[in-house]
């Protein structure tokens, strides 16, 4: 185990301290921003064209541009947990982060694809690295798996980019496809630890629930054998074998969410979105069984769930709890918080429910409140995240 030099980690620039801050910062300022542009371009506002056009823009950037940045503010943070080794910080961190913004702006823009795909490259496999080389160090295989998704991450990145090469809008769904169930599979496996265990703590619980391990990993590989699917194209027709997995992963997330339940979840602002976020989860794979069986129309509804309910739901209440912990704060979020929980919720039933409906009326609604949940962290704790602990530790 290294020891941090406290002045030498004082010295660092609060910003740039651990992996959380800039990433969590950056990553739902883009999340914002994203999709106001999206409905911009969707309204013939935007006067320019993104590398590959705005639906592949739109599809690749809120997977790998908003998901991969918090997820690798996350994971960058969660490893000087796991492994009591300093993550990474200071200029190292600052250069990762100017990668993800160089590629964020790159594809907005319509830069030549050879600038853009090497930067949109670098970022994922350069994270996997970092993670792999710290928990190889203390030999800490219970969190290999993680590494694995993120080097099939880092894959289906590269499927995208060789679609946007070769002008195949087929191969760019794939990897994006791929992508967001990969990132499922990882909200599966973290989920699965932190939301108990927060549970737990948030409610003063004296016992633990018993782990199921068997439950977990069937649910982490049977993720990735879904995302392999969407990868190798099977996934994008009606499959009466793929209903099959996807009822599997929908049942066993349920059951997961059922053996963590405590009515008294509803009363602590930092657990419920949690929950409900996972339900998203579990609402996802069974949204697409059916469009496998022939019952739903149309598979996006359920790609929206995941994207939309689970995805956003679990990022937003996971870096309102993580930023309060690791800032040396209360975990007691600022009563705003609430609303934004429920309007990211409110945003996913209206994009996924809504929609068939009322049509464009539900996916401004859903944008709108998906934009409103991301302005009301960012205005409560975007100073937090640039600021230094307030117990004076490093980090």
């Amino acid at each position: 185990m290294q020891l941090l030099d406290a002045s030498r980690e004082l010295a660092i620039r609060p910003i740039w301290r651990l992996g959380f801050r800039p990433f969590f910062l950056f990553g739902t300022a883009f999340a914002l921003l994203a999709v106001l542009i999206w409905l911009a371009a969707l309204s013939g506002q935007v006067a320019w064209q993104p590398a590959g056009g705005w639906l592949a823009w739109h599809r690749h950037e809120m997977v790998f541009g908003f998901g991969g940045a918090v997820i690798a503010g996350f994971l960058l943070t969660a490893v000087q947990n796991w492994t009591g080794n300093p993550g990474l910080r200071g200029r190292s961190l600052a250069m990762l982060a100017m990668f993800w913004l160089t590629a964020r702006l790159a594809w907005l823009m319509g830069a030549p694809l050879m600038l853009v795909i090497p930067l949109e490259l670098a970022f994922l496999p350069v994270v996997a690295f970092v993670m792999g080389r710290s928990l190889w160090r203390v030999r800490q295989r219970g969190n290999y798996p993680v590494v694995v998704v993120l080097t099939l991450l880092a894959v289906a990145d590269a499927l995208v980019l060789w679609g946007l090469a070769a002008g195949d809008d087929a191969l760019q769904r794939q990897g994006v496809l791929a992508a967001l169930w990969l990132v499922a599979a990882l909200m599966g496996l973290i989920g699965g630890r932190v939301i108990p265990f927060f549970t737990q703590r948030g409610l003063g619980r004296v016992q633990p629930v018993k782990a199921r391990p068997r439950l977990d990993w069937s649910m982490l590989v049977g993720g990735v054998l879904l995302a392999a699917s969407f990868a190798s194209g099977l996934g994008l027709q009606p499959n009466p074998w793929l209903a099959g997995l996807c009822m599997l992963l929908g049942v066993g997330n349920l059951l997961r969410l059922a053996r963590w339940y405590d009515a008294g979840i509803w009363h602590v602002t930092l657990l419920w979105p949690l929950h409900l976020a996972f339900a998203w989860l579990a609402v996802a794979p069974l949204g697409l069984a059916a469009w496998h069986l022939g019952i739903l129309a149309n598979p996006s509804l359920a790609q929206h769930a995941l994207g939309v309910g689970a995805m956003g739901g679990l990022i937003l209440a996971m870096i309102a709890r993580v930023s309060l912990g690791h800032s040396g704060r209360p975990l007691e979020p600022p009563r705003a918080m609430g609303a934004a929980f429920a309007l990211l919720n409110l945003g996913a039933a209206a994009r996924v429910l809504l929609l068939p409906i009322a049509g464009s009326a539900a996916l401004w609604l859903a944008a709108v409140c998906w934009a409103v949940a991301f302005a009301l962290f960012l205005r409560h704790y975007a100073v937090l995240l640039c600021t230094p602990r307030v117990d004076g530790r490093p980090g």
